[in-house]
């Protein structure tokens, strides 16, 4: 057989079912997999003078060995291994902690290079590993990967040259080589070589900066041809929505829409009458009003002869959600219907039946909506509310319910401009950045721990006014590694202080589903007055009557998060306050502390985040919308970010089908990526 770069790597040798198991775990199941697996950083091994070697650097040193190594033992498995060195004319200790087997490297007499971290004081170095003589061809900067404790940096390299030494000559260029010119960009050859075996630093930085660009620039390449997709007219829905109903509709609201709701809309309903399929992102500030723009949308879909669903990512959220719409649309004769997992099997299945035969004109649902039996007679608008709590698949199930329904995404955490680009890059984004009229903003303290019977006091004299308070805490239970004011102990604080007036419970993400339903029920309600909580309270609660957040430990939250927090008081017509409760140990923290304070702009705050913590932290885990990129970093390399993006829509323009010989590797590129036929991701 012809080798492949999707060769297994059980064709390098010594690779059997143990090392294969080990590899997959670190993502490696390829030979494509181990060329493209780059070190995150280089060690200088070049040999210094002891002259030029600052205290605690991390150095090569060079000499002779003057006398046969010492091993001293102490304790079980534990043992130093000392060996004295001439350089010049200073005589130093190097010591090796555990690895007795380096003995036999240290012949008197001999030359030797040790790798290690210096001790100025103590003129001496605990040693890391001992190196060959360098010569001129020894490279000098040793790669450092990511492992684990089944494969060692070692064995990796081994694995690695060998797969380069057999597969180097099937690298394929993907960048076209006029771009790689004008950005003075290696070839595939060149990058793949210098990222692991860089002879100078110099090369190793030229490799990074290549490869940087070349994943950026397939990622945009990914993300157009989605776009292109999407764009054909024979993959979308046109929807003839009757716009003087949609007129008289809006007029019935008790208030005026914002600009941004008037500018959003439009966009919106632009594209639902394309027969393009819509693949749109609605982003907005806590309270800046998505959900009437939702509403107007899903009666844009009725309208024009079509069925719509909203999907939230919990039972709380999607019954609000159905509880608001059911009344707007009650007077419309406009059918509305709930799904979610909870729902009695009667009555779901006589809403599965509604659907089926279009009796139900919009269904609000939880991942309900992408169960096997749910099935739609006329899908022409999918709506999936705070869209990054939901995987990939998942929101793909939910287009695939219809024949290539509109999509329509919405997120009320904003993204910063600077990263639009990555987490949203096939999409069109519409924000809503207004606030409606009439709102107060939320007044937002930050106290130390020792202040918080101040802060008690005040709670009760908002008690007392009729109003009901949220108490957050960011663990459950305690923990032997962090210490923070723990859910249980706040409840038996705040029950103490407030439970013979006033009914306060408890809520966290461990209780059964039924169980935080009726909490939360009973706290919409007024039945309950302090509800203490974890972030499960985080989206979509809506209580306004609720109008004093204390968060505990608010350092421990990003910007974004406490936000999202802070934006469920504020809900009704009276002022509302956030108390921020934290005790701050860095710089940082006492930043986010201090922005949270000054700004309730959640864009402002969204930047500042990203600013001080990086995409990483902001987003989360990958189900947030942010690609996992492996070398590329979207906010230090931006502008490596936006020139991929500008070639990418540069190629395609004179290229769209990638029919010219250069380009044909990234179509075959696409195509493993089975990205060139419709779709809607």
């Amino acid at each position: 057989m012809q080798p492949n770069l999707q060769d297994p790597v059980t064709v390098l040798s010594g690779v059997g079912p143990k090392r294969v198991t080990a590899l997959k775990e670190l993502g490696i199941e390829t030979i494509a997999d181990l060329l493209y697996y780059f070190p995150f950083r280089y060690e200088d091994l070049k040999v210094k003078e002891l002259a030029d070697v600052a205290d605690q650097e991390k150095v090569t040193l060079k000499g002779v060995v003057v006398a046969d190594p010492v091993i001293s033992r102490f304790g079980p498995h534990r043992n130093r291994l000392n060996v004295r060195l001439l350089i010049n004319h200073a005589v130093i200790r190097v010591t090796f902690f555990n690895q007795p087997y380096l003995k036999d490297k240290f012949t008197t007499g001999t030359e030797i290079a040790v790798y290690g971290k210096w001790d100025a004081k103590r003129k001496s170095l605990t040693g890391m590993k001992v190196l060959a003589v360098q010569n001129e061809d020894h490279p000098s900067y040793e790669p450092i990967y990511s492992v684990s404790k089944k494969i060692r940096q070692g064995t990796l390299v081994k694995l690695i040259q060998e797969a380069y030494k057999r597969y180097q000559g099937l690298l394929v260029d993907l960048v076209p080589s006029n771009v790689r010119s004008h950005y003075r960009l290696m070839n595939e050859q060149e990058m793949v070589q210098g990222m692991h075996f860089p002879k100078s630093l110099e090369e190793a930085q030229a490799a990074r900066r290549t490869a940087i660009f070349r994943e950026f620039f397939l990622f945009q390449l990914r993300l157009q041809t989605l776009k292109n997709s999407n764009d054909r007219p024979e993959n979308g829905v046109a929807l003839e929505y009757d716009n003087d109903a949609l007129k008289k509709f809006i007029k019935t609201f008790p208030f005026e829409l914002t600009n941004a709701q008037k500018r959003v809309v439009n966009e919106i309903c632009r594209d639902m009458r394309r027969p393009q399929h819509m693949n749109r992102l609605l982003q907005g500030d806590v309270g800046s009003g998505k959900t009437i723009v939702a509403a107007i949308a899903l009666f844009a879909t009725v309208t024009a002869g079509y069925q719509a669903a909203l999907m939230a990512p919990t039972e709380i959220l999607a019954e609000q959600h159905y509880n608001k719409l059911a009344k707007l649309f009650a007077p419309l004769h406009v059918s509305v219907s709930l799904l979610t997992g909870s729902l009695r099997t009667q009555d779901k299945r006589q809403a599965l039946a509604d659907l089926r035969s279009g009796r139900t004109n919009i269904v609000i649902g939880t991942h309900a909506l992408i169960q096997e039996d749910v099935d739609f007679k006329r899908l022409g608008l999918a709506i999936i509310d705070e869209q990054h709590r939901f995987g990939v698949n998942q929101r793909r199930i939910l287009r695939e319910k219809g024949q290539k329904p509109d999509i329509l995404t919405m997120t009320a955490t904003p993204i910063p401009r600077t990263l639009a680009i990555t987490a949203y890059g096939e999409m069109d984004v519409s924000t809503i950045d207004e606030m409606p009229a009439g709102r107060l903003p939320i007044q937002t303290t930050w106290i130390r721990s020792n202040q918080v019977q101040n802060a008690l006091q005040f709670v009760r004299q908002q008690l007392e006014a009729g109003q009901q308070v949220f108490v957050i805490t960011p663990l459950i239970a305690e923990s032997e590694t962090l210490d923070l004011k723990t859910a249980e102990q706040i409840y038996d604080q705040m029950n103490a202080v407030f439970g013979n007036d006033f009914k306060v419970a408890l809520l966290h993400g461990q209780m059964k589903d039924d169980e935080k339903n009726a909490i939360m029920a009973d706290f919409a309600a007024d039945r309950v007055q302090l509800l203490v909580a974890t972030t499960v309270v985080e989206v979509g609660v809506d209580v306004p009557n609720a109008n004093v957040m204390l968060i505990f430990d608010a350092d421990r939250f990003g910007l974004a998060q406490l936000h999202q927090l802070r934006g469920r008081v504020g809900r009704g017509k009276e002022q509302a306050y956030c108390i921020l409760i934290a005790d701050p140990k860095n710089q940082t923290a006492i930043e986010r502390m201090t922005i949270m304070t000054e700004t309730t702009s959640g864009f402002t705050l969204a930047q500042k985040d990203l600013e001080l913590r990086g995409a990483g932290d902001v987003f989360g885990d990958r189900q947030s919308g942010l690609p996992a990129f492996k070398i590329g970093d979207p906010v230090a390399d931006i502008n490596s970010l936006q020139v991929a993006q500008l070639e990418v829509q540069k190629l395609f323009e004179a290229d769209p089908d990638l029919r010219e010989q250069e380009h044909w590797p990234l179509a075959h590129y696409l195509d493993v990526q089975k990205l060139r036929q419709p779709s809607f991701d």
